[in-house]
């Protein structure tokens, strides 16, 4: 309350737009399917909160007052500005509208997250997706404290906090000068690259390809010779074209053809990737993205078998 006057409600400026339009109280509580006692009771209500009479009342019916006149266009612009809203509130509800914030550290050249992505574009065009490379562990912390929607990382293990299902795997691939002799071979083993100069990225998903050789090449018995280079992918890629060594890839990222460079499975090799999100996330449009990543995993899954 401002001043001690009551605040004006909505059915108040309903109703008064809606005489002032027919001219009629009677004719207005018709169009409004409502008794007239009601609509007039409502605006003697309104004209009471308002200190002032909107309008002139006679037989005939109803004609607004000067006070009246100045009174209807801040009304309309006012229930117009409500209607609006409510319209756009409805349209967020319903993920018509929106803003949809995601962590990824997959690529989007081909595989899962593009197929999702161009599905969800297709099915809500007005939501506005904005995606954020990054570390897995730094995402789960925006995911954690609402800073993102939904992240998609590999692994399938438990996230503190966080909501977490698996949806899909990726094979890994070598990625080797198209001159190197292990190119014609169609798949490659850890045995075959063991000797090998390994170059990777100092940022995402760098870090990680460095983590997972040692892993895996230490079974072996073999110290990796592993560079980090302060390059982005493309740029990394044209390294290995010209001899600096080789880096593994992910499944999604050979959809991409690069001059110079081949890829080779690396037999038995497989990353899961799982969606990551937060149950405190009340995103009507990340809520669609999680149904509708399920039916992309489950989609894939039946076709597999």
């Amino acid at each position: 309350m401002t001043g001690g006057r009551a605040p004006v409600r909505l059915r108040q400026l309903r109703y008064f737009l809606a005489a002032a339009d027919y001219g009629s109280f009677r004719k207005a509580a018709a169009a409004l399917s409502i008794q007239e006692s009601s609509i007039s009771r409502r605006i003697r209500d309104l004209e009471d909160d308002l200190g002032a009479s909107l309008f002139q009342r006679s037989h005939g019916g109803v004609r607004l007052t000067v006070a009246g006149q100045e009174f209807m266009p801040s009304a309309r612009h006012a229930l117009r500005q409500i209607d609006i809203g409510v319209t756009r509130v409805a349209a967020v509800g319903r993920a018509e509208e929106g803003v949809l914030k995601l962590g990824i550290f997959s690529s989007l050249a081909s595989g899962f997250l593009f197929d999702l992505l161009g599905a969800f574009g297709k099915q809500h065009p007005k939501v506005r997706v904005h995606l954020v490379d990054g570390d897995p562990a730094e995402h789960v912390a925006a995911v954690r404290n609402l800073e993102l929607d939904a992240a998609f990382v590999t692994g399938a293990g438990h996230r503190d906090g966080c909501e977490t299902e698996q949806l899909w795997f990726e094979h890994v691939f070598v990625v080797l000068p198209e001159s190197h002799p292990l190119a014609a071979k169609a798949a490659l083993a850890w045995s075959d690259i063991a000797r090998e100069r390994f170059i990777v990225s100092d940022a995402p998903p760098g870090p990680e390809i460095h983590d997972y050789l040692v892993a895996h090449l230490s079974d072996l018995g073999r110290h990796p010779d592993i560079q980090f280079q302060k390059v982005g992918r493309d740029n990394l890629l044209s390294l290995v074209a010209l001899g600096r060594g080789l880096t593994l890839t992910s499944e999604a990222t050979i959809g991409a053809q690069f001059r110079g460079i081949v890829y080779r499975q690396l037999a038995g090799e497989v990353l899961p990737f799982s969606v990551v999100w937060s149950a405190r996330n009340d995103n009507p449009a990340s809520r669609r993205l999680l149904s509708m990543a399920r039916a992309v995993s489950t989609h894939i899954l039946q076709v597999s078998r």
